[in-house]
């Protein structure tokens, strides 16, 4: 398991088991974001078992099955809502965390530049440069 923080309340990790989860509650996360869908994993770490695993140790879990067609802005705020609802750090997953990073970026355009966005995900290990033209377009239209 490899935990990226890319603001001290939202941390993502590529793909996570059961046995990851002690760990992630030691280290004073609240809530856990599934955003890998099902049909990519084996049953052994599918939403169900990580979940169940989660909630034992006390945390919260939400699962938000993201692909590139379900990245839609409703799914964007469903993201921010649920990693803004607890009171401490939330960590997201998928197969390597990228998703988690997109979807986070495209819902801080409202309070954050495109340039410290691609910051915050480029010291958490994710180039999503690509990402600029949109982050752009929404800084401007919540601006």
């Amino acid at each position: 398991m490899e935990i990226r923080p890319i603001t001290p309340r939202y941390a993502v990790s590529p793909q996570i088991t059961v046995e990851d989860v002690p760990a992630i509650a030691a280290a004073g996360f609240v809530k856990v974001i599934c955003n890998r869908p099902n049909v990519e994993v084996p049953p052994a770490i599918q939403s169900d078992a990580i979940g169940q695993a989660v909630r034992d140790a006390g945390m919260v879990f939400e699962v938000l099955e993201l692909t590139h067609q379900t990245m839609t802005p409703e799914n964007v705020a469903r993201q921010r809502d649920m990693a803004e609802s607890e009171g401490g750090p939330v960590l997201a997953y998928c197969a390597s965390g990228t998703r988690c990073s997109v979807v986070w970026a495209l819902g801080q355009c409202d309070h954050l530049s495109p340039d410290e966005i691609l910051e915050a995900t480029g010291k958490a290990g994710y180039a999503l440069d690509n990402l600029r033209p949109a982050l752009d377009q929404l800084s401007q239209r919540d601006g």
